[in-house]
């Protein structure tokens, strides 16, 4: 089968919905698929540029910057239009949310295709960014326009699907398939990344408010024999750097930013604990929590209401969950662990052994491919009535 995946960035800009569209695209490839991607250059320029990952194509479309998240892309229709020309895809993959998605619904070529919409998150309106609440009327149309076209959805959990108002019309063709994860490099330990004697905490994302690392900076007042890394750049760096001077945490706390795969495949085995303390459903899934898994460690994230988070972490089996936004909790629950090693050991076997048998690439590669068989026999019947 010929993919055409329509993104919105691709690695190595970072991303949990960029690292999972390059692992299923060169999973697709090694079965002997063609896989094409057509996303944004991650950084601002005219040029469209088109390189090699491996046996994927990836086309990146040049864009003058970005406006609340979405990337300014005036050429992106056109490029699409050339993909398709091109490569003549059998399906389109659309990545969700991406605004230059909305492409597809423009293009005659694009609409005479089969589409698989994979929602990745809602627009999250409980965003502190007064200009995404201010947009959403605007977009909300455009959204339910390629779901309504979408011959398929795919919702990377149940809780998100369901808890989602804007996949609500549309529940009866969305299938949900989990996000995957490939094996890891062997990585070089390198010096240590921690101080000596102390609990090796460990934190990756974006430095977004709804990453909840302002909560976990202040968890970390009363863990005084914890050391936290943490690993990501964002719009809140400056302001989580004032935290920690004013927390009196310059000794135990490093920030790290954005990193190599080499560093951030380092401090996954060097640490001993995770953490991701999002604050709400902005928090889809939580790709770095199979990072963890498949390292080993014993992971405490959020128990956000309608995310995925709950289903990637078992509660009690492979990590806990503690209330979003409650320093308190999160700071008992990091110290039960920093206190039992014998919990560390059973959490961590068990958050491996769970990522071992459900969010591998093949199988994800799996049932992705029968969305797109269900996709493509619904648009040619589709296209039988007429």
């Amino acid at each position: 089968m010929r993919v055409l995946h329509l993104g919105k960035y691709y690695p190595p800009a970072p991303g949990g919905i960029e690292t999972f569209t390059a692992i299923l695209a060169r999973e697709q490839a090694a079965n002997g698929d063609v896989a094409v991607v057509l996303a944004h250059a991650a950084e601002r320029r005219w040029r469209t540029v088109q390189r090699n990952d491996g046996a994927v194509v990836v086309r990146e479309v040049g864009r003058l910057g970005q406006l609340a998240y979405a990337p300014l892309s005036p050429a992106f229709p056109l490029q699409l239009q050339h993909c398709i020309a091109r490569h003549r895809p059998d399906l389109l993959h659309i990545h969700v949310p991406n605004t230059s998605a909305f492409a597809a619904l423009l293009v005659p070529a694009a609409r005479r295709l089969p589409w698989v919409v994979h929602w990745h998150a809602d627009i999250p309106l409980d965003s502190a960014s007064r200009l995404l609440r201010f947009a959403y009327p605007f977009y909300r149309p455009w959204e339910q326009a390629l779901l309504r076209r979408a011959d398929a959805v795919i919702a990377t959990s149940a809780a998100y699907r369901d808890a989602s108002h804007a996949l609500a019309r549309w529940r009866d063709k969305t299938v949900v398939v989990p996000l995957a994860l490939g094996d890891a490099s062997v990585p070089e330990m390198g010096s240590p990344l921690w101080p000596a004697g102390k609990r090796r905490l460990l934190a990756v994302g974006r430095l977004s408010h709804y990453k909840g690392f302002d909560v976990l900076l202040d968890s970390m007042v009363s863990l005084p024999d914890f050391a936290l890394v943490l690993i990501g750049g964002g719009e809140r760096e400056m302001a989580l750097r004032e935290q920690i001077q004013q927390r009196g945490l310059q000794e135990r706390v490093r920030m790290t930013g954005q990193v190599d795969d080499a560093f951030l495949q380092q401090a996954y085995a060097q640490a001993e604990i995770f953490c991701l303390p999002s604050l709400d459903r902005a928090e889809a899934f939580g790709m770095v929590l199979l990072e963890a898994m498949r390292a080993g460690l014993p992971c405490v994230a959020s128990a956000i209401a309608g995310s995925g988070v709950g289903e990637v972490v078992a509660a009690g089996q492979s990590g806990l969950l503690v209330p979003p936004g409650d320093a308190a909790a999160l700071s008992a629950a990091l110290g039960t662990l920093g206190n039992d090693a014998i919990l560390r050991e059973r959490l961590g076997h068990a958050g491996r052994l769970r990522w071992r048998e459900h969010y591998r690439p093949a199988a994800v590669s799996a049932a992705t491919r029968e969305v797109y068989e269900q996709a493509t026999a619904h648009r040619a019947a589709a296209a039988r009535a007429g």
